[in-house]
């Protein structure tokens, strides 16, 4: 419910979304390059990014530095507000209950995932956290772009793998 006697500028839809999906698996790169878990999210208002964000767990040695939280966290920071009514997130993995509950307490309007988490999805593949009687209830959507961001989470985790084999290995 839109609560505001603004109109709320346009969803991000077709072309522009997978635009938008492809800023966040960029940032999702970046965190794979850096040894994170590569998810990566995008905050846009209006079509205009206002915010990225990317893992950074083991650099920050912190369990709440997920995508959404840092993207969040500088969209509230440029924006000059805890409410992101006007905003939309995009990220590469289906949002974690704590994400989810993160998303839902900034009261974006929508997300939008590429690859579903069957193991910790708070968006459907486990629960949906937005289909609760909560406060708010953004709009959900997966599977954008979905092929791509597994894969650049599949290649993470087959890499790391294969680099624990070799330790365990001597290096050969």
């Amino acid at each position: 419910m839109w609560k505001s006697d603004r109109t709320p500028p346009p969803l991000c839809a077709g072309r522009a979304a997978e635009d938008m999906m492809r800023l966040a698996l960029e940032e999702a790169k970046k965190a794979a390059a850096d040894g994170e878990v590569p998810v990566g999210a995008v905050v846009v208002r209006g079509g205009e990014v206002v915010s990225t964000g990317r893992n950074r767990r083991e650099h920050d040695k912190n369990a709440l530095a997920h995508a959404e939280i840092e993207a969040i966290d500088r969209a509230c920071r440029a924006l000059g507000g805890w409410r992101l009514w006007e905003c939309e997130l995009f990220v590469t993995l289906e949002p974690c209950p704590m994400c989810a509950g993160a998303i839902a307490n900034a009261r974006l309007r929508k997300v939008t995932f590429g690859a579903y988490d069957p193991k910790n999805g708070a968006a459907g593949s486990v629960f949906s956290l937005f289909e609760l009687p909560i406060t708010h209830r953004p709009q959900a959507e997966g599977g954008l772009l979905e092929a791509e961001c597994a894969e650049v989470l599949t290649r993470f985790f087959k890499d790391r793998r294969e680099r624990k084999a070799q330790a365990g290995n001597g290096g050969r």
